[in-house]
């Protein structure tokens, strides 16, 4: 290869296919989690399968029979005093057909030749039905003859000499002309299902017959809504741009989203008919102005907002109608938060978190969604092209700064939100049992501060007012009286005697503060207003936000803004005036950023169209009182490969048991007075070894664990997950074994 050319790709692109063709699969309502692109229900019991031996053994014995029968009628041995009249079995032909026909040199004989070959065929027929019914050939052609039937069509050789082997024998060569024929209409009639059996099965289910619906369904590629709505012109702009091929997924999403937005207010028809007639597919485009993503990963449908993460397991664990299902997340599911714990090398970030995070991207592009993602510099779970906006923080290059105080105007408001960041890791031990003295005490010094300056206080500021510095605090307070504001004096003055007691909570914040206080992020958190900060509040719009966190060099400052990032996410989509936008936070590693507050918070979540994405290497990594309440909190439970025991005991808890029905058999030894019956049990134990048993089998339903803690922590093959879901309206699926490389 020529030197700085680009490496061979080590797989082919992954095509899509044409809009018009995606939009008119089948997606029908299934449970959730089920990846609905061309989905088809499963049963929900699994079938009583036959084993094969069985089955042909059965099909043999029966062809035998019957073949023995017809052999028997052929050659009139079952004539005479068995039914007392000879040829009984052809008397509805003899009585059909006049008697000098029978006669060789009649000029109908051939028409007699022709009625007894189709008699003698229909007699055939009808034993070959009772006999295949009673030896179940309908099951052995389902599980083996239709796969193999196209061998069969590349072989007309053997069809042409099979009735040259037989045409000797006028009669038996018509009837293997018939049998022929009506193999391949069952054949074919089965592959292509005829209109009689639609027609039937139409009115079993309760439906109209397909071919007299006076309805058909219409073709989504027509924008039937918009015709239907008197924008025929408009419909037909799109139509014309999906069947050219400019008409992407994305912008459907998109302009299907801005249709929806009509619908709630219909005063913006006339302005989306004029966007529409003026810009054809790139209407209601996405600030940025991109259509769609450089590169897909993982396989998308925009219309139900579905990302396909892998294929539930054909397992005996799993449910007979989930098994070799497609698996998806979508909003409806994310919005009950989602937990996935799992070693390094599991799979987290390649089969979980950057799917999701590629899913988001496109829903913001398509208007229906906002995104921050948190991960480490270094470690993107998407290139930068996939977003608007990426924060490094710590990094001399950032164009952007992150916003210390979240948007907030309140200062109580801003101090909770940093209180969560510096001391909610240790909310639990602190004296009170939460970070509500770190707030107090985090108020009572920005709130005068922000009186006086018209801003919060940056890094440095803060950490000495926390402190105690007396040279900070004499200027604040003579700033303060020389404003008049006496009750900012007073929250002050409690400030400083707070400070005086030995259990001030003052020196930890002050401590926790310094991990920010370094020379690294000397141009970060500004509050003078000084270069483009951004603030979670900007999640009402579509948004696709990455922050980059500097871990390998500030681990604790990395978990700080972590935790400050994920308290004002909680902060800002609980408070947002519109939710019509779905809001989705990614942290790619969540170690230490899980608090008392923010548990609560997931909970209220669902009811703001938001939800949050934590993995984590394990749940150690989150306080022993919050374990449990996290679980519980979340409504999406993912265990990956490798996880440790008491882990997999935490995951099993929460998932609870289930009833089961189990069989014991129970072997015991026969004893035999009788003379004769001991022989024969001696003799079988000297040939055997064994004694002579009889089993009991007794059958009870038991109630056990879905998963036990042995089952995740060893049963899991690797790059599998059990995944179990539930929906914003309750809807739930039960803990399953998925294969996240399909």
């Amino acid at each position: 290869m020529p030197p700085g050319a680009p490496a061979l790709p080590g797989h082919a692109p992954v095509t899509r296919p044409r809009l018009v063709d995606w939009l008119r699969v089948p997606r029908p309502t299934a449970a959730p989690g089920v990846w609905r692109l061309g989905h088809t229900e499963r049963p929900d019991e699994e079938p009583d399968l036959v084993p094969a031996r069985q089955l042909f053994s059965g099909a043999f014995i029966a062809y035998l029979c019957g073949w023995l029968l017809w052999s028997l009628l052929w050659n009139r041995y079952l004539d005479g005093w068995w039914f007392f009249v000879d040829d009984w079995w052809l008397l509805p032909m003899l009585w059909a057909v006049p008697e000098e026909w029978r006669v060789p040199t009649h000029p109908d004989f051939e028409t007699f030749a022709m009625v007894s070959s189709l008699y003698y065929g229909l007699v055939l027929g009808l034993l070959a039905i009772g006999f295949g019914r009673v030896g179940n050939w309908k099951e052995v052609w389902q599980r083996y003859g239709v796969p193999l039937w196209p061998l069969f069509v590349f072989l007309p050789g053997v069809w042409r000499e099979i009735p040259r082997t037989v045409t000797s024998l006028t009669w038996l060569s018509n009837i293997y002309y018939v049998l022929l024929a009506a193999a391949v209409v069952a054949v074919v009639g089965r592959a292509g299902t005829w209109p009689v059996v639609r027609r039937r099965r139409a009115r079993a289910a309760g439906a109209a017959p397909a071919a007299g619906d006076p309805s058909p369904p219409q073709d989504p590629a027509d924008w039937p809504e918009l015709r239907a709505a008197g924008l025929a012109e408009a419909a037909a702009r799109l139509a014309e741009a999906a069947r050219a091929g400019t008409l992407g997924d994305v912008d459907y999403a998109r302009i299907r989203r801005a249709w929806q937005g009509v619908h709630a207010r219909p005063e913006r028809l006339a302005a989306f008919a004029d966007t529409v007639r003026r810009h054809g597919p790139a209407a209601c485009a996405h600030p940025s102005g991109l259509r769609d993503l450089p590169v897909r990963s993982a396989t998308h449908d925009l219309a139900t907002g579905q990302v396909k993460i892998g294929t539930v397991v054909d397992d005996g664990r799993n449910p007979y109608a989930r098994r070799t299902t497609g698996v998806a997340l979508e909003p409806a599911l994310l919005g009950t938060s989602l937990l996935a714990v799992g070693p390094s090398g599991s799979g987290k970030s390649v089969r979980l978190v950057r799917p999701v995070v590629e899913s988001m991207c496109l829903l913001a592009l398509a208007n229906r969604a906002a995104l921050v993602a948190v991960t480490a510099q270094g470690a993107a779970v998407a290139p930068d092209g996939d977003f608007d906006l990426v924060i490094s923080v710590g990094r001399p290059d950032a164009t952007h700064d992150l916003d210390l105080y979240g948007g907030a105007e309140d200062p109580d408001e801003a101090a909770r939100m940093l209180a969560e960041a510096l001391v909610g890791d240790l909310a639990a031990g602190l004296p009170g049992g939460d970070s509500r003295r770190a707030a107090t005490a985090l108020a009572q010094l920005i709130g005068p501060y922000r009186c006086v300056h018209g801003h919060f206080p940056a890094v440095p500021e803060l950490r000495e007012l926390l402190g105690g510095a007396p040279a900070a605090l004499s200027a604040l307070r003579a700033a303060l009286e020389e404003a008049g504001e006496a009750s900012q004096l007073r929250e002050l003055d409690a400030r400083e005697r707070q400070s005086a007691r030995g259990d001030d909570i003052g020196v930890l914040l002050a401590e926790r503060i310094a991990f920010l206080d370094r020379p690294a992020f000397a141009d970060f958190f500004r509050t003078d207003g000084g270069g483009r900060t951004f603030s979670l509040r900007a999640i009402e719009h579509p948004m696709r936000v990455r922050v980059d966190l500097p871990e390998r060099g500030h681990a604790e400052a990395s978990r700080i803004i972590a935790r400050l990032v994920f308290a004002q996410f909680n902060e800002a989509a609980l408070t947002r005036s519109d939710r019509s936008l779905f809001a989705c936070l990614v942290l790619d590693d969540a170690t230490y950023t899980v608090t008392a507050d923010s548990v609560r918070a997931l909970q209220r979540l669902r009811s703001a169209n938001a939800g949050v994405v934590l993995a984590l290497r394990t749940l150690e990594d989150v306080p022993e009182p919050l374990r449990g309440p996290l679980l519980g909190a979340v409504g999406c439970r993912m265990a990956f490969a490798g996880l440790a025991p008491w882990d997999g005991g935490r995951f099993a808890e929460a998932w609870g048991t289930e009833w089961v029905q189990t069989r014991d058999v129970t072997n015991r030894q026969i004893i035999s007075d009788e003379p004769l019956t001991k022989a024969l049990h001696m003799m079988r134990r000297l040939v055997t070894g064994k004694a002579a048993t009889a089993e009991a089998v007794t059958v009870r339903e038991v109630e056990r664990a879905r998963w036990s803690a042995s089952d995740l922590a060893h049963a899991v093959p690797a790059g599998h997950a059990v995944l179990s879901l539930t929906t914003v309206r309750g809807d739930h699926a039960p803990p399953l074994l998925v294969d996240l490389r399909t």
